[in-house]
């Protein structure tokens, strides 16, 4: 599953990969801003992704395997806790969720630039 993260997170535009925190967090960023956490060193692994906040309520209710975001913004963040009971489809939906609210948040210009690449 974690090349498998790696690879969607990577194959976004603009995105941008660097450890700014430590040498176990990978983050993924679109435009100088964070949309992944990627926690290496972590067991069982855990990823950090932006979401909406009703849905990141929602999802905290459906499922035992996220939780509000570790070190970040509750209302903003989740952390998913990679231990196989999320599908791997569920969790790259998610990564897709994080990317475009970030995009979303970028000034317009911005917004238009990464669409006409």
């Amino acid at each position: 599953m974690l090349e498998r993260i790696y690879q969607h997170c990577r194959a976004k535009r603009e995105v941008t990969e660097g450890f700014p925190f430590d040498e176990h967090t990978l983050v993924f960023k679109v435009a100088g801003k964070m949309f992944a956490l990627l926690s290496l060193d972590e067991h069982p692994l855990s990823m950090n992704l932006k979401c909406d906040p009703e849905r990141a309520i929602e999802l905290r209710e459906e499922n035992a395997s996220i939780i509000p975001g570790f070190h970040m913004s509750k209302n903003h963040w989740n952390t998913l806790i990679l231990e196989g009971v999320l599908s791997d489809t569920f969790v790259l939906e998610l990564i897709d969720h994080s990317y475009e609210l970030v995009i979303a948040s970028l000034p317009k210009s911005k917004r238009e630039q990464l669409c006409v690449l």
